[in-house]
Parts: structure tokens; sequence; C-alpha cells
């Protein structure tokens, strides 16, 4: 993870222990004071409120007096756990100097001990928790950034190195491109075949490290990071000056031009996550009468499969796929060479006026957008998101011009821009600049109003 990146993480850390002290605080007031204990501290000089936030700053405060809140290559559970006694312990002697030098007598001090001790009980717990979420995560490939390396050089291999040194955190170096060298075996070919690796392989962020003399890459790299939403690094070298503007960083040792071609913003795509999960389990639940009545419609019609599974294209070309509702007769992807000819779409896209392989079931699905609802698994599986561009076939994007893919740089939505403003556009092109416009303009409002515009254009058939 990039220093920025980390820092806000980092931040994120200290925010989200010191609400926790504040609650642990608010359940042992409960718990040790009894039915009285909003009273208590009244007596003691000042809400409860304001004696849980002024408990949860000292902690956080003596967790980064010990460097809790680092992501630590090299942990060991002993030193965790030493190092969040030392914290308690320091908290401790604040919190009791203070009481001394204001004169609190009021404030239990067994309570505080008592404190204390489960806070250390419970940090050691809530942090095996967080590394253990944040391996079980890299082990299901959950968050996983896909990074190729341009150059096999020193600066190369070790700000690759530095991006993979924490495996918890995801990173994963695709390979190398350039000279071979025996001390970078996982050199995928020249330099020259950059584009053809980022078109064929899963790639997120690019380094580039380049000598005197492959300067002339550079350049056309950086284009195509561009074009495509990729993230950019450019280490700076002797005699290699900043092309461009960006985010000045220190990797492994040396100066990083870091260059963000697309959504850049970690809160606000964990807050997006979030949602995800939080909308799309509501929704599965909330709808599961009418997600039965629907599978059952389409089963009772001609006794086929309730559900369709095609392979699309996700985040940065993964494929996965994708399922939903079936709406045309069992065998209509053996059928569609009878009818490719009738595409009204100009690009590579497909969709027809009135496609004979459509079931009754299916029309009144397709016309009302219910057949797109069992996307929401999709959306469980952080495959997809409630918002953004649609998935394409594979064949698709294999047709997309170089600006077309940027589409891919943001997770697919089971709605979209497009599909509540311009759903019976012809032109794919003016599919994708919707879809580039909303990856520009991206915030958790935009996603709501999205949101709040697909249920009127689901039941007017829009």
């Amino acid at each position: 993870m990039d220093p920025y990146h980390l820092r806000l993480l980092r931040l994120a850390l200290l925010l989200v222990d010191g609400v926790a002290a504040a609650g642990l605080f608010t359940l042992m007031s409960v718990v040790r004071l009894g039915p009285e204990w909003t009273h208590a501290w009244e007596v003691a000089g000042a809400p409860w409120w304001a004696w849980a936030i002024a408990y949860g700053f000292v902690w956080v405060s003596a967790e980064w007096l010990h460097e809790l809140h680092q992501l630590r290559s090299r942990w060991t559970f002993r030193g965790e756990v030493t190092d969040i006694i030392r914290a308690a312990l320091v908290a401790a002697v604040a919190v009791f100097s203070l009481l001394f030098l204001i004169k609190a007598p009021e404030v239990s001090r067994l309570f505080l001990i008592a404190l204390f001790a489960t806070q250390v009980v419970f940090s050691v717990a809530q942090r095996l928790l967080l590394r253990w979420g944040l391996v079980l995560a890299r082990n299901r490939r959950i968050g996983t950034r896909h990074v190729l390396v341009m150059g096999t050089g020193r600066a190369a291999r070790t700000v690759a190195d530095r991006l993979a040194r924490h495996p918890a955190l995801g990173y994963q170096i695709v390979g190398y491109l350039g000279r071979p060298s025996p001390d970078c075996p996982a050199v995928l070919g020249p330099l020259d075949i950059v584009e053809s690796i980022v078109h064929g392989t899963v790639v997120d962020e690019v380094v580039a490290a380049f000598e005197a003399d492959e300067l002339k890459y550079l350049e056309p790299v950086a284009s195509l990071c561009q074009q495509e939403g990729k993230r950019l690094r450019v280490v700076v070298l002797e005699n290699v000056a900043p092309f461009a503007a960006g985010r000045a960083e220190r990797l492994g040792g040396y100066d990083v031009l870091t260059i963000s071609n697309g959504p850049d913003r970690l809160l606000g795509l964990a807050a997006k996550r979030l949602l995800d999960v939080a909308f799309g389990a509501l929704a599965l639940l909330a709808l599961s009468p009418l997600l039965l009545a629907i599978g059952i419609s389409v089963w009772f019609e001609d006794r086929g499969p309730i559900l369709f599974r095609q392979t699309r294209v996700g985040l940065n070309g993964r494929p996965f796929t994708m399922i939903k509702f079936r709406t045309m007769v069992p065998d209509a992807e053996e059928r569609l060479v009878e009818v490719a000819h009738e595409n009204v779409i100009s690009g590579p896209a497909f969709k027809i006026a009135h496609d004979p392989r459509i079931t009754r079931v299916g029309r009144i699905l397709r016309r009302t957008s219910m057949d797109e609802l069992p996307q929401f698994w999709n959306v469980l599986r952080g495959q997809m998101s409630i918002v953004g561009p649609r998935p394409p076939l594979p064949g698709e994007v294999a047709g997309y011009d170089l600006w077309h893919r940027r589409r891919l740089s943001m997770k697919p939505g089971v709605t979209g821009l497009w599909q509540v403003s311009a759903r019976l556009e012809a032109e794919f092109d003016r599919w994708v600049e919707l879809d580039l416009a909303y990856i520009d303009r991206w915030s958790l409002w935009l996603d709501l109003k999205i949101m709040v515009r697909t249920l009127p254009a689901m039941l007017s058939g829009r």
C-alpha cells in the first residue's frame, strides 16, 4: 500500500480504536456502576459522553506513542501484546495523574483499573480479528491489487518488494517487463509488449522504473495508463525528470511519482463497499418472496433453468460469472447467429428490438429490469457494485477502442448512469461517455441519486 493510502488507513484504524475505546468505557460504566451510571459521572464533574470521548482520546494517544496503528511486516503476537500492555500502563499513568491534578476523588480508581485491564484484553482480540480478516481476504483474493513492473533493474525490484512486503494488504506482482535478468526471474517479455500484457492480464497498477536508455517508453506507458484508468508509479532515478503532475512519495528508498488515473478516494470507496453489502443483503432479504415467485414463473413456462449464468468482465479485466433470471429460451446462445444481423447498437455491444428468443415471462422481466435482481448476489461477493458501468462480455471488450477500456477501471454495477438516462441510446460510444462521466464525477451522493432514479425507471418500463 502506498504511503498516502497507508496514512489514511492508519488514521482510520485510530478512529475505529477511539470509538471502540469510548464504547468499552460506556459498557464498563453500565456494568460496574449500575442503573445510576449516568448520574455517577455527572457527580464526577461531566456528562458520561464527555468522559467516554476523553478516554477514547487518551487511549488512541497511547496507541500512537507505541505505534500500534502501524501495519508491521514483522509482526509477532507476543510483541503486539507487550505493546498493548505498555500503552495501557501509559494511559493509566496519564489518567491517574490528571485526576490527581484536577482533584476528582469521585472517579472510582477500582473502576479505572478494571477498565484498563479489560481494554488490554479487548484490544488484543480486536487486533487478532483484524489480522485474521486481512489474511482471510488475501487468501480469497478479495481486494487484491495486481501490479505490473516496467523494468528489471535494482530500483524496479526494490519498489516492487516494498509494495508486496505486507501480504495481508493484497499486493500481487504480475511480473516484470524488460531485459532478462538473473535477479528477476518473473520477466514476461520486452517493454514493447506492455499493451498486450495489460489487455490480456488483470493489471490494476503499473510501476515504471526505467534506465536511461529506456526512457522512450515512459510517455507511451503514461498515455496507456491514462486512457485505461490505471494507477502509474514512476520511480524517479538519476537523469529521469518528472514528466507530469503527481503525488510525490518515498518507496523502498526511492522517490516515486504516483499518478492516479481512476477513482482514488480510499475511504469513499470503502464506504461504497459497505453500502453495497448493506443494501445488497437487505434487498435479497426483503425481496426473497418476489425472487421466489419470479423463479417459479420462469421455471413453469418451459421447465428450463431458472437462472442464466454468463461470463462477464469486471474491474480491470477480472472475469466473473454474472447471474440473472433467465429471460430467453434455453438454447438462446446457440440461436444467436440467427438474429445477429438485427443488432441495433452501433459499436461492440448487442441489442435487437424484438428478440424472438425472449419468453413471455422474460419479456415482462426485461421491461421492468427484474431479471437483474439476482445480481445482488454478485454484489455481496464483491464482483459488482450497486452502481457502476454495466459488465460487458469478453467478446465486447475484445472489440473496444483504447478509450473504451477506461470504463473497466470502476467495478461494474447493477444500475448506472446510462441505464437511468440513456438506456434506449443506440450509440455505444454514448454509453461509454456516460460511464466515464460517472467515473470522473463519482461520489457516494451520485450513487444515491442514481439509486433513487432507478426505481421509477424500473416501474415505468424505461
